[in-house]
C-alpha cells in the first residue's frame, strides 16, 4: 500500500538562474485517495477473486453443499445455486465484483453453469499467481490464456455431439442433470418431462435453426402441495382474480379478447369542469355515463368474446354489464402477461375499443379461476398451438418451492441452450478431464513462456472434476489419477462418480449437459481472468468531501479487501 506521502511526486526542477535544485512537491491526487501498484495490486485482486470462487466452489455438483443467506431484515435463502448466492452477497471489492459479472453473464446467456464459470475463473487466477511468483509477466500469461481459450473452444466443438428437438430422451437427461443436487431430485423425472415439453411447445425452426425465446416459458410458483404436483399449462397462468362475483368462474371454448385500453369513462385531455345545477341534470349525467359504458361493453361483446383480459381498469358498472352478458373478465393484467396471452391464444391486443373486431379474438379450450394456496388465479388452458406456456411449480414450504423454481429454471434454460447450439457433451467432469489432456498435448507444440500459461490453463480446467471428487468424500487425488489414466486410454466420456466414489462412464449414466454451458463458461472466465491480470494500478477515490476533508477508506486496502475477503 502506498500512503498519501508516497503519492507525492518530488519533482526537482533546475533553476536556470541560480543553478540549484528546488524540492517543491507536486500533488497529483487529492488527499484521502489510496493507491495500490504493481504486484501488490495484482495479488490483492487475485486474492479477492479467489475468495469469491472459493465461496461457491463447495456448492458444485450433485453432492454440493448448500449456503444459508440471511439478509439485513432477516429473510433467509437456502440454496446451492451459484448465481443466487452471488446475487444475494453484498460484495464490495471491485475485482470480486468482476467475478459476480462472470456469474451474471453465464446466467443471462445460458441460465445454468454459473458455479462452473466462477470456480474456473478463480482457478485461472490462482494458477496465474503461481506464474507471477516465477517472474512471468502478466502480459505473457494473458496471451497464453487467450491462445488456450481459442484452442479449448475448438476442442469442445469437436467433442460435442448433435442433438435435435426430436431427441426427447436426451433432452430429458439434460434437464435431469441440470436439476440434480438442487433439492428437487425426488421428482426430477416428472419435472424433466414438464421442462422438455414446455420448451418443445414454444420452439420454432427458422432457416434450419431452432429458435426459442426464454420469456415464452413462464415459471409461476405457489407453495402448498407436493413437488410432483408441478404441472405444465398449455397456455398462461395469471395471478389475478375474476373482477365480479356474478361472472362465470369457468368458461369452456373461450373466445378471448385482449384490451390495452380502459373500460372506463376517459377524462378530458384539457382542464374542464361540468356544472350541474339541478337534480334532473345530475340524473341525465349519470344516465349518459351509464349509456357510454354500456355501449363500450356491447362493442366488446359484439366480437363474440366470452373472456376479457384488460391491461388497464374496468369500471364497476362495466363489470356489471359484462357479468350480465356472461363474460369472464380480469383487469390490470401485466403487460408481459398480455403479450404471453397473445402468443398462447392467437389473440391480438386491441388498443382501442372502437377498432376491435372478430379477427382480434383468440381461443383457449378452457379459462377458469382456481384458488391455489389461498389465492385466486386465472388459468388459460388448452390453447390450440400455444407459443407461450406456463409451468406452475408447487412445493411444501416457501424454501422448497423457491429452490424448485431455481431447479426448473436451470432445467428449462439448459434444454433451450442444448437446442439452440444443437450439441451436448458428457458431464461429471469428463469433458474437462479430456479438455485438459488435449490442451497439455497441444502445449508441447507451443514454444516460449506462453506454454507455461497454456499448461496452467489445462490444470485450471481440472478444478471441476477435482471439486466433484472432493464432494464425494473420497480422496480427490486418487480419483483424478484414475480419471487421467482412463482418458489416456481413450475413455473420453469417463467422469467422477459422485454417488459411489471413483469414476464411471457418464454417457452410460445419462449425465449430459449442453455444450453452450462449457463454451460460455470458458469464454467468460478466461476474459475476466485476463482483465484482472492486466490491472497493475488501483486508485481509490476518497469517500466524499472537498480537499482537506480527510476522506477515503480505512487503512488496509479497498472496501471488501483485507479482513472480510481474505
Amino acid at each position: 500500500m502506498i500512503s498519501q506521502s508516497e503519492i507525492i511526486l518530488q519533482c526537482f526542477m533546475v533553476n536556470e538562474m541560480a543553478g540549484q535544485f528546488s524540492g517543491q512537491p507536486i500533488f497529483i491526487l487529492p488527499e484521502g485517495t489510496l493507491r495500490q501498484t504493481g504486484r501488490d495490486a495484482q495479488l490483492r485482486n487475485i486474492m479477492a477473486a479467489k475468495a469469491v470462487a472459493e465461496t461457491v466452489r463447495t456448492t458444485l455438483g450433485p453432492k454440493g453443499m448448500d449456503k444459508m443467506l440471511v439478509d439485513n431484515i432477516g429473510d433467509i435463502t437456502i440454496t446451492n445455486d451459484g448465481a443466487t448466492i452471488l446475487k444475494e452477497m453484498e460484495i464490495e471489492h471491485p475485482a470480486a465484483k468482476m467475478m459476480v459479472e462472470v456469474s451474471k453473464t453465464q446466467e443471462d446467456e445460458v441460465g445454468d453453469g454459473t458455479t462452473t464459470a466462477v470456480v474456473f475463473a478463480g482457478e485461472l487466477l490462482k494458477k496465474s499467481e503461481e506464474l507471477i511468483e516465477q517472474s512471468i509477466h502478466p502480459t505473457m500469461i494473458v496471451r497464453g490464456y487467450r491462445m488456450a481459450k481459442l484452442q479449448a473452444l475448438d476442442i469442445l466443438n469437436a467433442l460435442g455431439q448433435n442433438i435435435s428437438i426430436n431427441d426427447q430422451m436426451l433432452l430429458e437427461k439434460i434437464a435431469m442433470t441440470a436439476m440434480t443436487g438442487k433439492g428437487s431430485e425426488s421428482a426430477k423425472d416428472r419435472l424433466a418431462q414438464v421442462a422438455v415439453e414446455a420448451v418443445r411447445s414454444v420452439a420454432s425452426v427458422e432457416n434450419g435453426k431452432v429458435v426459442i425465446n426464454k420469456e415464452d416459458v413462464k415459471l409461476e410458483k405457489k407453495q402448498g402441495g407436493a413437488l410432483d404436483e408441478t404441472e405444465l399449462i398449455k397456455g398462461i397462468v395469471i395471478d389475478k382474480e375474476v373482477v365480479h362475483p356474478n361472472m362465470p368462474k369457468r368458461v369452456k371454448d373461450a373466445k378471448i379478447c385482449l384490451l390495452d385500453c380502459a373500460l372506463e369513462i376517459k377524462e378530458t385531455e384539457t382542464s374542464a369542469e361540468i356544472r350541474i345545477t339541478s337534480p334532473d341534470q345530475l340524473q341525465q349525467f349519470v344516465e349518459q355515463e351509464s349509456a357510454m359504458l354500456k355501449k363500450m361493453v356491447e362493442r366488446v361483446v359484439a366480437t363474440g368474446c366470452n373472456a376479457v383480459f384488460c391491461q388497464k381498469g374496468i369500471d364497476d358498472l362495466a363489470q356489471h354489464y359484462l357479468a350480465k352478458k356472461g363474460v369472464l373478465a380480469a383487469r390490470r393484467v401485466k403487460k408481459s402477461d398480455m403479450e404471453k396471452l397473445a402468443k398462447a391464444t392467437g389473440a391480438r391486443i386491441a388498443s382501442s375499443i372502437e377498432e376491435i373486431s372478430q379477427e382480434d379474438i383468440g381461443y383457449a379450450g378452457l379459462v377458469e379461476e382456481k384458488k391455489i394456496a389461498g389465492e385466486e388465479m386465472v388459468f388459460v388452458r388448452d390453447c390450440k398451438n400455444p407459443k407461450s406456456v406456463s409451468i406452475l411449480i408447487r412445493g411444501g414450504t416457501e424454501h422448497v418451492v423457491d429452490e424448485a423454481l431455481r431447479a426448473m429454471e436451470d432445467a428449462v434454460y439448459g434444454v433451450i441452450s442444448a437446442l439452440e447450439m444443437g450439441k451436448f457433451v458428457t458431464g461429471g467432469g469428463s469433458i474437462e478431464a479430456e479438455l485438459a489432456r488435449r490442451l497439455r498435448k497441444w502445449a508441447e507444440s507451443i514454444g516460449g513462456r506462453e506454454q507455461l500459461a497454456i499448461n496452467a490453463f489445462a490444470e485450471a480446467v481440472e478444478i471441476i472434476p477435482r471439486t466433484l471428487a472432493e464432494s464425494t468424500g473420497s480422496d480427490p487425488i486418487d480419483i483424478l489419477v484414475s480419471l487421467r489414466s482412463a482418458h489416456e486410454q481413450g475413455k473420453v466420456s469417463y467422469g467422477v462418480d459422485v454417488h459411489n466414489g471413483g469414476i464411471c462412464d457418464m454417457a452410460a449414466e445419462g449425465v449430459i449437459e449442453p455444450l453452450k454451458i462449457k463454451t460460455q463458461a470458458i469464454k467468460s472466465a478466461a476474459e475476466a481472468a485476463a482483465m484482472i491480470l492486466r490491472i497493475d494500478d488501483i486508485i481509490t477515490a476518497k469517500s466524499g468531501g472537498g480537499p482537506g476533508m480527510g476522506g477515503g477508506m480505512p487503512p488496509g486496502g479497498m472496501g471488501g479487501d483485507g479482513g472480510d475477503m481474505d
